[in-house]
């Protein structure tokens, strides 16, 4: 009986998860690209643009921080500091730097805390104070420095930019699934579009 009860409870929430993800609507809860980007491959892509400095990006990440660590197999999940302008781009140079030092996913939170928590923007104001910062955390300030500039780095600074202009973004944070839909927010509710949209790329595959 009892299993019976939870079988019930299971097929109601599952309906109500569905009907919940059937009123995700495109021009309201989503946007669709004029112009969609071909992706080969089995593997769905899903890219955050985020800055830094943006609290509503703040607000985003844990939420996209726990849909990554449950989303699906043939998911693949990037995130990519937006380098729209000048000051943006100062924290963007800062995390592939990171990155490339294998730092990136230890000081990724730390570093969004360090701003909004503790309200210190003039870390991600030069790049001499994310120097600062970074060596704080451990990592090496001279290889931090030479990366900063390096070729690597500003590839990858200008692949994020083409990204960017290419799915029109003009601020963030945006999701973007698979380089045709592009969701806004900084609730809850983002991975859940973001999940139906996945859904719909599944379906639109076969």
């Amino acid at each position: 009986m009892k299993f019976a009860l939870k079988t019930t409870l299971l097929a109601t929430a599952v309906g109500l998860a569905t009907l919940s993800h059937a009123n995700f609507v495109e021009g309201k809860d989503y946007q669709v690209l004029s112009n969609p980007e071909n992706i080969a491959g089995d593997v769905i892509v899903v890219r955050e643009f985020f800055w830094y400095g943006c609290p509503h990006c703040y607000n985003l990440e844990p939420h996209m921080q726990k849909w990554a660590k449950t989303r699906a197999k043939d998911v693949a999940f990037f995130q990519t500091p937006a380098a729209l302008n000048s000051q943006w781009e100062v924290a963007a140079r800062g995390f592939y730097a990171a990155q490339q030092l294998g730092a990136q996913e230890k000081t990724h939170q730390i570093l969004f805390d360090t701003v909004h928590k503790d309200g210190n923007r003039r870390v991600i104001g030069t790049q001499e104070n994310l120097a600062n910062w970074y060596a704080s955390q451990g990592v090496d300030k001279a290889k931090f420095n030479s990366l900063y500039n390096s070729f690597a780095v500003t590839t990858k600074i200008e692949r994020a930019k083409a990204g960017a202009m290419r799915y029109q973004l003009t601020g963030v944070p945006a999701v973007v699934v698979h380089g045709k839909y592009v969701v806004s927010g900084e609730d809850a509710k983002v991975p859940q579009v973001v999940d139906f949209l996945v859904n719909k790329v599944r379906e639109e595959k076969k």
